[in-house]
C-alpha cells in the first residue's frame, strides 16, 4: 500500500494545494524566505492535506474553502514539527538537518510562530471563523497532550488511560481537524461532518500507536529515525506501560531502574522485556481496534473513489514501516 495510490483521486487538487502552499510561505524578509524554501525541500507524506481534500470530495465539490483548510492545517502541522524538533533537540527531520540544527533554536521557534500566525491569518482573511475555532481547539489539545506527556515522563507514572489521553490530544486532534475542516468546506450536513471527525480521531490514534510500536520494532534509516528514541526521552508509550503492568513486580522494578538510569545498553533489555510481557502484541491489537473504528465511522457514506482511498489510508497507517 502506498500513498500515491491513496492520493490518486485528489492528485490534481494536491498540485493546486502545493502551488498555493509555496506562495503562502513567501515573505519579504530574506531569512524567512530562505528557511521556508528549505522547508519546501523536505518532502513529507502530506497526509493532512490529502485528508482535507478527500474529506471535502466525499461530502461535496472541492472549492476555495477546501484549499484554505488544507493550507491552514499544513501550516499548523509544519509549525508544530519545527517546535517539536527544538523541544526534542532533534538534529534531523525526514533525513535532512532540522531547522534548529541549521539556524539554531531561536530562529526555529520564531519561524514556527510565523507559520502559526500565517495559518490564523488565512482563516481570518477568508472569514473562516469556524475553521479558526476548530483549529484553535486542536492547538489547545495538542499543547495539553505534550505537557501531560512531559509531566508523566518526569514522574515515571504513566498509565494506559493517561497514554490514550496524550495521543488523542497530541496527534489525533489535528488529524480529526483535517477531516472536519474538509467536510465543513463542502457540506453543512452535521452527521457527515461528525462521521469524518470520528474517522479522523480514530485514524489519528492508530497512527500514533503504530508510531510508538515502530520505536521498538524498527524504522527506515533514510528518514533519520532510529529505534529507542522514546525511551531515551523517558516517554512511556503503550508497549512499555502494558509490559510493566503484566510483568512480576520484581522484574518491573528492575526495568524501571534501568529506564531511570543512563545506561546506553538499556534499549535491548527493555525491547526484550516488552516482547516477553505482551506490550508489542497488545499494541498491535489496539492499532487494529482503532483502525476498525475508523472504518466503521465512514461506513454510511456511499461507495466512491474518495471513500476507497480513506479506507486504504487506514491500512497504510496500521501497517506502515516508516
Amino acid at each position: 500500500m502506498n500513498l500515491k495510490k491513496i492520493a490518486a483521486p485528489v492528485e490534481e487538487e494536491l498540485k493546486v494545494f502545493q502551488k498555493q502552499f509555496s506562495h503562502v510561505l513567501k515573505s519579504k524578509v530574506a531569512l524567512i524566505d530562505l528557511i521556508t524554501k528549505y522547508i519546501l525541500r523536505q518532502k513529507g507524506k502530506k497526509i493532512r492535506p490529502i485528508l482535507v481534500i478527500l474529506s471535502a470530495k466525499l461530502c461535496g465539490k472541492v472549492n476555495d474553502r477546501t484549499y484554505v483548510a488544507a493550507n491552514l492545517v499544513e501550516l499548523l502541522h509544519t509549525a508544530t514539527l519545527i517546535h517539536d524538533d527544538v523541544v526534542d533537540e532533534a538534529k534531523t527531520r525526514r533525513g535532512i538537518a532540522s531547522i534548529n540544527a541549521v539556524w539554531k533554536n531561536k530562529a526555529a521557534v520564531l519561524i514556527g510562530d510565523y507559520l502559526l500566525s500565517k495559518g490564523l491569518l488565512i482563516s481570518l482573511d477568508n472569514d473562516e471563523f469556524e475553521f479558526l475555532k476548530t483549529t484553535s481547539e486542536a492547538v489547545k489539545r495538542m499543547s495539553e497532550g505534550e505537557l501531560l506527556q512531559i509531566q508523566k515522563a518526569r514522574n515515571f507514572d504513566a498509565t494506559e488511560e493517561t497514554y490514550f489521553k496524550v495521543i488523542s490530544d497530541k496527534t489525533a486532534s489535528l488529524i480529526k481537524t483535517c477531516c472536519v475542516l474538509g467536510a465543513l468546506s463542502t457540506s453543512k450536513d452535521r452527521k457527515n461532518i461528525d462521521r469524518l471527525g470520528k474517522y479522523g480521531e480514530n485514524i489519528g490514534i492508530a497512527f500514533q500507536l503504530r508510531d510508538d510500536l515502530l520505536d521498538y520494532t524498527g524504522r527506515k534509516k533514510l528518514l533519520g529515525k532510529s529505534t529507542g528514541n522514546d525511551l531515551k526521552e523517558k516517554k512511556f508509550t503503550l508497549p512499555l506501560i502494558i509490559s510493566l503492568q503484566n510483568a512480576p513486580k520484581k522484574k518491573s522494578s528492575e526495568i524501571m531502574k534501568l529506564i531511570k538510569g543512563d545506561s546506553l545498553k538499556k534499549f535491548e533489555s527493555v525491547y526484550d522485556f516488552v516482547n516477553e510481557y505482551g506490550g508489542i502484541e497488545y499494541t498491535i491489537d489496539k492499532v487494529q481496534h482503532y483502525s476498525k473504528n475508523a472504518t466503521n465511522a465512514i461506513s454510511k457514506f456511499p461507495q466512491s473513489e474518495e471513500k476507497a482511498s480513506l479506507i486504504r489510508l487506514i491500512d497504510f497507517v496500521s501497517m506502515r514501516e516508516y
